[in-house]
């Protein structure tokens, strides 16, 4: 007998999609998997589609926000019911709202409960702000549940034990033979000078007043945020150009084109962006926070940086000698570590050995 898992999902949408849709997909040979989810506004017209036949999809009514108190309620008997009927041996929470309504809503009395936040949302917005002292103080409490916490990286494994006791963590792949498929035949966009860019929703995590800061101190460079939101305005540096939203096939044509990649942003898992950009063999500069250090090691494979004469420094230091030697040692670690194949195998170790 299979053993049976069931992921909960709020939201079927960005990266939590991607991420939940290669993990379900892998698990099929050896697990029975069902998906609890929820849909928003950016989830596939045909999300069916991406997910293995033998995956069994059940959609939750009534998942809202976390502020919604009688949704939540109508959530948490809905989620119960579900467990009721399938008998999991596993139930593995993901993303914040699922991790929230989930832990209240399961025991793990006769299952074994995970919960992968994706990125801490305290981290996101802020630890000092009113919101992420809110945030860091729902983890405290929900940290005392029955459950393990299962996260994409050493350093937020770190954070993680700072709220309960049993923690581990698998590190975040990227498919590699879907990637390179990707690749295969866009031409890169030339530049005439040195070229910086992100990509990404222009909002307060990604911290815009930083990147324009860093562009400002290399007027020499071309700085490119492929992406828009609603912190543009932010983004005022005659050398920065915002190419709002593009197809993949276009981003990763900028992508090529581009010297190196920078994300700037105040906390993250692990950006799948960034995975793919050591595997496209861009020079990385990452802030200081919890998921960059884990992947980028200052000097190895890229450069962790702290403020913004720091980055300009790096970078115009890149545009005197590339250092060549981080970007193959980047490669080198998605070949080897930050791939969907390693992470099978360790989700496979991972789901087989827990039990009740």
């Amino acid at each position: 007998m299979k053993k049976k898992i069931l992921m909960v999902v709020e939201a079927l949408g960005g990266g939590v999609f991607t991420y939940v849709g290669q993990l379900s997909n892998d698990m099929c040979d050896d697990f029975d998997v069902y998906i609890a989810y929820a849909t928003r506004p950016q989830t596939p017209d045909n999300f069916r589609e991406f997910f293995d036949s033998r995956i069994k999809l059940i959609e939750v009514k009534n998942f809202g926000k976390l502020s919604d108190v009688r949704a939540n309620f109508k959530t948490i008997k809905e989620l119960r019911k579900i467990e009721k009927e399938i008998k999991p041996d596993i139930i593995h929470l993901h993303s914040s709202i699922a991790g929230g309504l989930g832990r209240l809503a399961f025991k793990g009395k006769n299952n074994v409960v995970v919960y992968t936040p994706h990125g801490y949302n305290y981290l996101m917005v802020g630890e000092n702000t009113l919101r992420g002292k809110f945030y860091k103080m729902l983890e405290k409490i929900l940290g005392r549940k029955n459950c393990i916490t299962l996260t994409c990286c050493k350093s937020e494994d770190d954070e993680a034990k700072k709220f309960c006791k049993k923690t581990a963590y698998i590190e975040t792949g990227v498919n590699i033979e879907d990637l390179s498929s990707s690749l295969d035949g866009v031409e890169p966009v030339k530049n005439e000078q040195f070229t910086v860019f992100t990509l990404g929703r222009i909002c307060f995590q990604k911290q815009p007043k930083l990147f324009n800061e860093i562009a400002t101190l290399v007027p020499e460079a071309k700085f490119v945020w492929i992406g828009s939101g609603d912190m543009d305005h932010e983004l005022t540096a005659p050398n920065i150009t915002i190419t709002g939203w593009k197809p993949r096939k276009e981003a990763l044509a900028m992508s090529k084109g581009a010297d190196a990649f920078i994300l700037c942003s105040l906390g993250e898992a692990i950006a799948m962006s960034l995975i793919e950009e050591m595997y496209i063999g861009k020079l990385c500069f990452v802030s200081d926070v919890v998921g960059n250090r884990s992947v980028i090691k200052d000097g190895v494979n890229g450069y962790v940086c702290r403020k913004a004469d720091e980055y300009a420094k790096r970078i115009k230091e890149a545009m005197k000698r590339f250092p060549v030697e981080l970007t193959e040692q980047a490669y080198r670690e998605v070949r080897d570590i930050y791939n969907t194949d390693v992470m099978k195998e360790k989700y496979v170790k991972f789901y087989s050995e827990i039990g009740v």
